[in-house]
């Protein structure tokens, strides 16, 4: 749940704090952190307690979004409570300093009062639309049942709420964690689409020049962006994004999910990498970059100011090869054949790996693999694969003697083959968690060549060695090296 506060001017990014043991009825005290360059964090601790009792509405927190204006802050969250008349409803909580919280007992949206669900009526998000007025967001679905809407509320002082419509969600989709802005000349709709399906629960997008015309691309769509890939942003492994601006740059913040099986013994610890099962809920805090191209369509990159907490350049040594023709200069190699590939050595705890692969046509494949040693029987790979000879796709797989192959619900999402066949590749790790940017070094023009944001979650990477490969024809890695903090 970030904002920008102009107060301070620090991003502060608020989210729900999940435990192991949560009580039955009480859990997800809201905590926050705060950043201004979305690299560097300092833990604000817990600002809103959940309630004192199991009968409270706010007996568990559930999503909201943070306001300021004339000097008060605003946090509306979801009270949920499985023991009251409606599960679900929307709360407020307001602070001079953002220290000191005072909870508006006096005040809440109630589904049913609107015609919604008392049982979904979840997730407010606030922003001023072309009408100069608050407006709000709620992802709920009518109250005698049907396909899932946004509840649409407005504000002339953020205090009193009147409802005024609905959007259309996406089919029978429930659209989570609903995210409106302006970004340029262009409304955008960031959410997470909830339907529990194997291709599904990603964090998309859809926009508009206006706030008008974008409800109309679910209202009478889905209309969706001219991007190739449904305004997916990410792999299965981002979840609930939300964005923030301070008027330069923006930001989207969502958690990678954990694994089942990581408390298991080593050889186990990617029990749940490769089941096809949902992801788990709650995991770490991911940051990306939003960059926006010149025709409006949204691609994520890396956090500028990442890059500059891996500044010690660490040696690399390959360990072993398979049809390789090493370069000897920076780690680079040949890689011909269909088990070609060459292995690096041991990473640190957290890494950022660059490098550069040039296939020799438009069907060549590579990847990427993890926790992988020479007698390794399975290894996991991020495979940036031809899905025909002008896009390609990031899957997964386990890969090796005892590997099941392509891991089902892990993949990315299709984007356009370099012009040149030159893809260049910024891998970060820290501990478990993953992100591979792909950026293209013919983009569309300067600066905006980032085509693809991947993110994964692989138990292991920081205690074993790695490997880039090529899978028949031939690639050319050249400039390929590890930093750590």
């Amino acid at each position: 749940m970030p904002f920008y506060d102009q107060q301070s001017g620090d991003f502060k990014v608020l989210y729900l704090q999940e435990f192991d043991n949560n009580m039955s009825h009480r859990f997800h005290p809201i905590r926050a952190v705060s950043t201004k360059d979305g690299a560097h964090y300092e833990s604000l601790g817990e600002i809103i307690p959940f309630g004192t009792n199991d009968y409270q509405q706010d007996a568990a927190l559930g999503t909201g979004c943070a306001y300021e204006k004339d000097g008060t802050y605003y946090v509306y969250y979801t009270g949920h409570n499985g023991n009251c008349n409606n599960r679900e409803v929307v709360m407020r909580a307001t602070s001079s300093d953002f220290k000191t919280w005072t909870k508006d007992e006096l005040w809440a949206l109630n589904g049913p009062d609107f015609g919604y669900s008392g049982n979904d009526f979840r997730d407010p998000q606030i922003f001023v639309a072309d009408d100069g007025l608050y407006h709000m967001l709620i992802s709920t679905y009518p109250v005698n049942g049907g396909d899932p809407v946004f509840a649409e509320f407005k504000s002339g002082d953020l205090q009193s709420w009147e409802h005024v419509g609905r959007i259309r969600m996406i089919w029978d989709r429930m659209l989570e964690c609903p995210d409106v802005f302006k970004m340029g000349d262009y409304w955008y709709l960031v959410y997470s689409e909830s339907f529990r399906a194997s291709w599904s629960r990603k964090v998309k997008y859809m926009m508009a020049p206006t706030f008008d015309e974008l409800k109309r691309c679910f209202n009478d769509g889905p209309k969706w962006p001219a991007d190739g890939h449904e305004g997916v942003l990410d792999s299965r492994a981002f979840y609930a994004g939300k964005t923030a601006s301070n008027g330069t740059d923006r930001y989207i913040w969502g958690w990678c999910p954990f694994r089942s099986g990581a408390d298991l013994h080593e050889k186990n610890v990617n029990v749940g990498a490769g089941d096809g099962n949902e992801p788990n809920w709650s995991g770490a805090l991911i940051c990306h970059k939003l960059i926006q191209h010149a025709d409006g369509t949204l691609t994520l990159g890396a956090v500028p100011a990442m890059a500059a907490k891996y500044n010690q350049e660490q040696p690399l040594t390959v360990m072993a090869s398979n049809g390789a023709t090493l370069s000897g200069i920076d780690g680079g190699a040949t890689l011909s054949g269909d088990d070609a590939y060459v292995l690096y050595n041991r990473l640190g705890t957290c890494n950022h790996i660059t490098f550069t692969v040039k296939t020799s046509n438009n069907w060549d494949k590579f990847g990427i693999s993890f926790v992988r040693g020479t007698d390794s029987k399975k290894y996991y790979t991020i495979v940036v694969n031809p899905e025909d000879e002008n896009h390609r796709k990031v899957n997964f797989e386990q890969e090796g003697e005892e590997g099941k192959g392509f891991i089902e619900a892990a993949d990315g999402y299709w984007f356009e083959r370099p012009a040149d066949n030159i893809y260049s590749i910024d891998i970060y790790t820290d501990n478990s968690v993953l992100v591979m940017y792909v950026r293209s070094t013919s983009g569309r023009s300067q600066g905006e060549n980032d085509v693809c944001a991947y993110t994964q979650r692989i138990y292991g990477i920081q205690k074993n060695c790695w490997s880039i490969n090529n899978y028949g024809g031939s690639v050319t890695v050249s400039d390929v090296h590890v930093s750590q903090q």
